[in-house]
């Protein structure tokens, strides 16, 4: 990491600062002029994370000198005990049984962290706060690497989470048993700003002291990630939230800032296992206040009422762009580039537009490439909200059963404990609401790493498919496969939407099992942004012939026509209803957008095997190197069809 962070507790969003770089200053002196300056500082720097975290200020001078001097001095003041589990008094209920016991995080030893400083601890001494080291910081696809490669590292973690390990080298056995654990363990924090790959989440361990701190609804400390600039250093900060006598134990709340019991019952899953059998797992669609609060949070201001632009039939389009492909590659006679915004009767934004309402009212006329409310297709949360109105609380079958783990966590814990008791496949997808290119998406079966990953950004977790359709690679076997198809949205009303005829393939690496679930290779198939990862690539009309070969069954004309059927559907109930709640009937808009997909096998009521479509994502402005270097008319068809309403020359199949 190379910036400093203003870090929200909760969220836990490192912020980098637009602050000057602070170097560290050498030990303060008796100086009072030079103290102030350093506090300043470092108040200037620092004093947004740690108010966000809620560290009061009385404490940040001592923090001060203990982050420059390295100040380690929590063994003064606690330490950490093994506590002997006495045998259960049979009078007491199975709740008052658990109330007492509240084992540690991990293995079958318990440990509790009590003060032993014979003065107690005073919550107003400016000298009470804590730093705790990190035993182990990592991104999740790192994880199974740095613990089979780093000297000593699966040693210390084995022994921090009480998992017995005597070899000399790691085995596959003890490293999954960490990667198991670890969810018990695990704290996260993300840097808001940087390229995708920096966003995403960072998982640390506490040390030994840290990760012996236990849980308490009432805690008696709070902690912090915290990072320290001029260091480029991460460190957990822990503070009392009163007075404690000697022998009083250190608390924290592992669900703070979750007030709702139900939710804090989920969160808690790790450490205290609950039954929630009986609670319903049914998700109907939001309330139409849900979209509302969407709209609001995205800043999104919805355009006037207008009328439909006219051009005349030999008007040449002036184009305003910033997407290099269209730049690149858009070379029809009616349509020209002009580097004024103000000039252009186009502009194909690679960005999300916020203001419809004063283009609505200044450049009515002006055509564009998005939406009002388009977000309801493009953010996973929202496209699965939305689908239901055509499967119902279910969700229809060409979407992947999927949860929102901020607004529905209690119904996906308990179809996952349904699912569990009636011995189906638990296999689940955790994918940030957000993100592409597979980034921070996580493939387990565990429930616990399900309700964690929650905590580092926003995501939906969806049933992994685990029956896919698969293509054989002579070179490699059966692989995995997804498929992008490209639609074009010309209106909503009346709702008009084509399909480009050629779609583009990607393959998995290694054959497909339900096994090494962070095997990328084996279980992904994004594989052109690593220079490192072997790329297959095969035209659609090689792959078609290959496919049928393989399944004469299925002629690909049929299988096609499912894919669209569900791309028609989607579209219907997402145009369906007035904005917030639907994508905006805009006159002046057009949009493209790629849709990605599998095919799973399913089974219909007769027990005929049919390949069933699943959407696993609607993207917004897609990456189209691969199609302008295969077809150089693309954007030529794509914007004859959008703007000059001539799709009867392009390969378009209109499915609306």
């Amino acid at each position: 990491m190379q910036a400093d962070a203003r870090l929200e507790r909760g969220s836990r969003v490192l912020t980098p600062q637009s602050a000057p770089s602070l170097e560290p200053d050498p030990e303060l002196g008796p100086d009072p002029e030079e103290d102030a300056r350093a506090r300043a500082k470092f108040a200037a720097l620092h004093g947004p994370a740690l108010r966000a975290s809620g560290v009061p200020e009385r404490y940040w001078d001592r923090l001060l000198h203990k982050l420059e001097h390295e100040v380690f001095d929590a063994g003064e003041m606690f330490g950490i005990m093994q506590v002997q589990e006495v045998e259960e008094d049979e009078s007491e209920d199975e709740a008052a049984q658990e109330a007492r016991k509240k084992p540690n995080p991990g293995g079958q030893l318990c440990y509790k962290v009590i003060v032993t400083n014979e003065n107690g601890l005073q919550a107003a001494d400016p000298n009470s706060i804590f730093l705790i080291d990190h035993a182990w910081t990592c991104r999740v696809a790192h994880a199974r690497q740095q613990l089979q490669q780093v000297p000593g590292l699966l040693h210390r973690m084995a022994n921090l989470m009480g998992i017995e390990f005597h070899g000399e080298l790691p085995s596959t056995e003890a490293v999954d048993l960490v990667l198991e654990e670890m969810w018990k363990f695990n704290q996260t924090y993300q840097l808001a700003h940087g390229t995708a790959e920096e966003k995403v989440p960072v998982w640390y361990i506490m040390d030994e002291f840290g990760s012996r701190i236990q849980h308490a609804d009432v805690p008696s400390f709070a902690t912090a990630p915290f990072f320290y600039m001029p260091q480029r250093v991460a460190y957990t900060l822990l503070w009392p939230l009163r007075d404690l006598d000697t022998g009083e134990e250190v608390t924290r709340d592992f669900a703070y800032g979750e007030a709702d019991p139900l939710i804090r019952r989920c969160v808690l899953l790790p450490w205290a296992p609950a039954d929630l059998l009986d609670l319903s797992s049914s998700t109907p669609e939001p309330a139409d206040e849900h979209y509302q609060a969407i709209l609001e949070e995205n800043k999104e201001k919805l355009p006037l009422a207008i009328k439909p632009a006219v051009y005349p039939c030999d008007h040449v389009f002036k184009v305003y762009t910033d997407v290099q492909q269209v730049l690149g590659h858009l070379s029809h006679p009616r349509f020209t580039f002009t580097q004024s915004e103000a000039d252009a009767h186009i502009l194909y934004h690679f960005s999300h537009l916020k203001d419809y309402r004063r283009l609505s009212r200044e450049r009515p006329s002006v055509l564009l490439n998005q939406f009002p409310c388009e977000n309801l297709l493009t953010v996973k949360d929202c496209l699965a909200s939305v689908a239901r109105r055509a499967g119902g609380p279910e969700g229809p079958a060409w979407l992947p059963r999927t949860f929102n783990l901020r607004t529905e966590l209690p119904q996906f814990v308990s179809y996952f404990q349904q699912r569990e008791r009636r011995g189906e496949d638990n296999h689940w997808i955790c994918k940030p609401w957000n993100l592409a290119r597979s980034l921070d998406t996580h493939i387990t079966k565990n429930l616990h790493s399900i309700i964690r990953h929650r905590e580092s950004s926003p995501k939906v977790v969806s049933k992994y498919i685990e029956s896919p359709v698969l293509f054989l690679r002579e070179d490699v076997g059966r692989v995995k496969f997804d498929i992008r198809y490209i639609v074009l949205l010309r209106s909503v009303k009346p709702l008009t939407l084509f399909v480009y005829d050629v779609f583009w393939l990607r393959f998995s690496n290694r054959p497909f099992a339900l096994n090494d679930l962070d095997d990328y290779e084996k279980h992904f198939t994004v594989m052109n942004y690593d220079p490192e990862l072997v790329l297959k690539q095969m035209h659609y009309d090689e792959f078609v012939p290959e496919f049928e070969k393989q399944y004469p069954e299925f002629p690909w004309k049929s299988v096609q026509a499912e894919i669209f059927q569900a791309f028609t559907e989607l579209f219907q109930v997402a145009c369906a209803r007035p904005p917030p709640l639907g994508l905006c009937n805009y006159p002046s808009s057009r949009a493209m957008y790629a849709i990605d997909l599998m095919l799973k096998w399913d089974s219909r009521p007769d027990g005929k095997q049919v390949m069933q479509p699943q959407l696993l994502e609607v993207n917004f402005n897609p990456d189209c190197e691969r199609a302008c270097r295969c077809h150089p008319t693309f954007f030529n068809d794509v914007f004859s069809t959008l703007y000059l309403d001539e799709p009867d020359s392009c390969p378009v199949t209109r499915l609306v």
